[in-house]
């Protein structure tokens, strides 16, 4: 039977002027690929070198991309993949036309190389595959630029371009897979040190939070660590703590407790955060500062301290509505340029799902963004920080500790987080209850309120890595900062 080969398909161009059109083939190597098959067909290993990035869509021609697909079904089951197997496995299922005829199977193996040299052409194959890809999503991006969605921006058409090339840059390594058990040991046994050197047991970003940090280690590069809470609890406010410290510590200390932070507030606008941290950092009220309401001292201090605080490594991005594949496509821009080294996200359920796409529920979103934001702790080696709502089950119950089952579309989160941990203020809950001025419970009450009005608890309720545990800070409302508990003192000395 004669050997029948599809030609790829050509893309057509003009000229300058225009006038005549000029033909270019997509980027292939028909000779490579044949060689690829032939090793497989005489010496099987040959596959074993080139399966775990090589698939049959990577082929310029479609007959090859059947023929190691039926290559990898036949050895995966134990047996052997040679022109004989090959052709009764295609005239069982009436296609051995449709590949050439057993004539082009035989000639396959006769163009076979080495085992050596059968990694060397799946990477020919593979590497002109994401030319192919490129080129295409190049057009793409013609296109979309030409035409796109009703109401699509040109700013999401690029990091819609961008996405597309990180996706198709990281899809086209090699490497991967395993790595030796030495290699691992060294790894863990460089976090150690690191965490030797620094006397306190840290082998993360530090919070600034001594109890916190003793019990978690800091926040771990690679780790999605969620911050869940009701309303009102200080979620915010807390991540604000965490992530100013961070930054501080960075400029102060040469990077040796902190990192430069990166800030996705979808609920807040830069100025709010920043009226925070100012307000942390000077003593005043936030709430002063935005009525203006400050003396002429005050305004000295407030704007002494702006000025200090200009220059840390700090990045707020308040864009609402955010995507998971916008955000973390801004996110390795970030990286890139400044090294980020915590990544920070308010809060989770407001982000969105990647543009395009529709889901069933609700829950499956989430699922998708929960994963991306795992990848992306992974991706960029840092921690990322993900602030949560909670359900309203939590209002139901006499005690209003929060619980891993209380997390909105728990399943999901709690299983990609790292670390999942709670913020509990007793005293929010106990002020509702305040009792009238001459109930015989007011004095009782008060008492109570005096014991719990600036604490807060943060309960862990999963770390991967060490254990579970609760933690309590001062709380100071009006100045939006927690900080260490001084439990060895009274407070009226």
């Amino acid at each position: 039977m004669p050997t029948t080969l599809v030609t790829p398909p050509r893309h057509e161009f003009s000229d300058a002027d225009g006038a005549s059109p000029l033909f270019r083939a997509p980027p292939h190597n028909i000779e490579a690929e044949k060689a690829l098959l032939g090793a497989i067909l005489v010496n099987n290993r040959s596959f074993e070198r080139v399966t775990e990035y090589l698939a049959p869509e990577h082929f310029a021609l479609a007959q090859h991309g059947r023929i190691f697909e039926a290559c990898a079904r036949v050895i995966e089951r134990g047996q052997l993949a040679d022109p004989r197997t090959l052709r009764l496995y295609f005239e069982t299922d009436g296609s051995l036309d449709d590949i050439g005829g057993p004539a082009y199977l035989g000639e396959l193996a006769e163009n076979a190389v080495t085992v050596i040299n059968a990694g060397e052409y799946g990477r020919i194959v593979y590497d002109l595959f994401l030319r192919r890809q490129l080129i295409a999503l190049g057009e793409d991006v013609v296109n979309s630029a030409y035409g796109g969605e009703p109401g699509e921006t040109a700013t999401q058409q690029i990091e819609a371009a961008e996405q597309g090339l990180y996706d198709l840059a990281s899809s086209g390594e090699y490497e991967g897979g395993f790595q030796t058990f030495g290699a691992a040991i060294v790894g863990a046994i460089e976090a150690a040190n690191v965490a030797h050197r620094r006397e306190g047991g840290l082998s993360g970003v530090a919070t600034g939070l001594r109890d916190l940090d003793k019990l978690l280690g800091g926040l771990h590069r690679s780790d999605l660590v969620v911050l869940a809470g009701r309303p009102s609890m200080g979620k915010t406010a807390l991540a604000t703590n965490i992530a100013f410290h961070a930054a501080h510590s960075f400029r102060r200390s040469s990077g040796q407790d902190g990192a430069v932070v990166g800030f996705f507030s979808l609920e807040m606008s830069a100025e709010q955060l920043a009226t925070r941290v100012i307000s942390e950092t000077t003593d005043i009220s936030s709430d002063r500062v935005r009525k203006g309401e400050l003396s002429n001292d005050e305004f000295v201090r407030l704007t002494g301290a702006s000025q200090a605080l200009h220059e840390i490594p700090f990045f707020i991005d308040d864009s609402p509505a955010l995507s998971v594949g916008q955000l973390r496509t801004r996110a390795r821009r970030l990286k890139r340029q400044h090294d980020v080294g915590l990544i920070v996200v308010d809060y989770l359920q407001l982000i969105g799902p990647s543009l395009g796409k529709r889901y069933d529920s609700r829950v499956q979103e989430i699922s998708e963004i929960t994963r991306g934001l795992k990848t992306l702790a992974k991706e960029l080696d840092v921690p990322v920080l993900a602030l949560s709502q909670l359900s309203r089950a939590v209002e139901q119950r006499d005690d209003k500790r929060p619980q891993l089952a209380d997390l909105r579309e728990s399943g999901t989160i709690e299983q990609d987080a790292d670390v999942v941990m709670f913020i509990f203020r007793e005293a929010y809950y106990e002020e509702v209850r305040e009792p009238d001025i001459d109930s015989p419970k007011r004095v009782e009450w008060e008492e109570r309120m005096e014991r719990i009005r600036n604490t807060a608890e943060i309960i862990v309720g999963k770390q991967r890595h060490g254990p579970t545990g609760k933690v309590v800070l001062f709380f100071a409302g009006e100045f939006t900062r927690f900080g260490d508990l001084d439990t060895y003192h009274d407070a009226r000395y």
